[in-house]
């Protein structure tokens, strides 16, 4: 058992595994990593399941059986897919049991909604609905037209990841929406401990959009802010869950039953080699939030991760501080954060894809 992520788990820093397949689940390596590596829950995405999928011959008997009941793509997707998250909730069920937000595994709604809110919202339902499990999250994306489908989502009792959250003004967004979900949901009588809400602020992105621009710029000044800009972003994230958690609105709801929505750190694979591949982890520990890693993070984590507790609490006027000298140097911060949100949101869709082609191919072998 690692003492390093002992010391993150300790620091109060939930560990989610950034990846599944029916390989993980039916091996008993999702369990081990529970056992083992201090795992409390996972996320999954289109990308994760194309590759689950396309390398492993454990699909192959459901796959050849939808294809003989005539299934269609998106219908073979959904039964593959939500069949694992199913599984793999029922891994982390005593998770779920023994720790007061834990054993969640995640699963997205269609990439292709995500300009749509209520398309949006009949994927979220009909994969709640199909997963049937009380520890499962529905991943939601933070675009404008996601914000009405997370509320309305909570308000339903349907628990929610918040995904693809870059700036700050819709991580407030997002909050406001999670908040007002829950007001619904007690005005509508619903039992509000049983809903839980992470939101997934985006991490390692945010350095490859800045330091691309600040190499750009070229001067020693920009030179020297390179590879700070995200974790401070994240440290400001923080800071503004702080002030909505010591808000009436909040207390009053909190009173009533309510989870908090926790922040959740992803995209915390570090892209840079010349950056230590574990900083988007080591750098933003504090209480009460989760970080969800690649496996090789996780790795890296456990084998040299230098855990000293608490990094963010009280940094929000640092951070905010270092974001100004990054605006003084000459990049546009505003136009950073809403080109990410832009490509983040082509890629959840390019991901989709991505499987689709996947399982096409591998239906037809089946059907062959």
């Amino acid at each position: 058992m690692s003492e390093n992520l002992k010391a993150l788990s300790d620091a109060g820093v939930s560990i989610w595994l950034d990846d599944l397949s029916r390989e993980r689940i039916e091996t008993g390596n999702l369990a081990e990593l529970v056992a083992a590596k201090h795992v409390v829950g996972v996320t999954t995405n289109p990308t994760i399941f194309a590759g689950a999928i396309a390398d492993g011959e454990r699909y192959n008997e459901q796959l050849r059986q939808l294809v003989a009941d005539g299934k269609g793509v998106d219908e073979v997707i959904f039964e593959l897919t939500t069949e694992d998250v199913r599984n793999a909730c029922d891994v982390l069920e005593p998770v779920t049991r023994s720790t007061a937000h834990d054993g969640k595994v995640s699963i997205e709604v269609e990439p292709d909604l995500a300009n749509d809110t209520e398309g949006t919202m009949a994927s979220a339902r009909a994969l709640w609905k199909a997963v049937d499990r009380p520890n499962v999250l529905i991943k939601i994306p933070a675009t404008l037209e996601g914000l009405p489908a997370i509320t309305t989502a909570i308000s339903e009792g349907i628990s929610v990841n918040v995904t693809l959250i870059f700036g700050i003004t819709r991580y407030q967004d997002v909050m406001d929406a999670y908040l007002s979900g829950l007001e619904k949901a007690h005005e509508a009588g619903v039992d509000l401990s049983t809903i839980d809400s992470v939101a997934s602020f985006f991490v390692s992105r945010v350095d490859s959009e800045v330091d691309a621009r600040l190499e750009k710029i070229g001067t020693d000044e920009a030179l020297e802010l390179r590879g700070k800009a995200a974790v401070a972003n994240a440290r400001l994230a923080y800071a503004a869950y702080e002030e909505v958690m010591a808000s009436d609105r909040w207390k009053r709801l909190a009173e009533a039953g309510a989870n908090p929505q926790r922040p959740l750190w992803a995209s915390t694979g570090v892209k840079n080699p010349d950056y230590s591949d574990t900083m988007y982890v080591t750098d933003l520990v504090v209480a009460d939030t989760v970080n969800t890693m690649p496996e090789k993070t996780l790795e890296a984590v456990a084998d040299h991760g230098d855990v000293q507790g608490d990094k963010v609490t009280g940094t929000g006027d640092e951070a905010g501080a270092l974001i100004e000298r990054i605006r003084e140097v000459g990049v546009d911060w505003n136009e950073v954060i809403e080109v990410l949100e832009t490509e983040g949101v082509d890629k959840f869709k390019k991901s989709w894809t991505e499987l689709v082609e996947t399982v096409q191919g591998q239906m037809e072998k089946a059907g062959a």
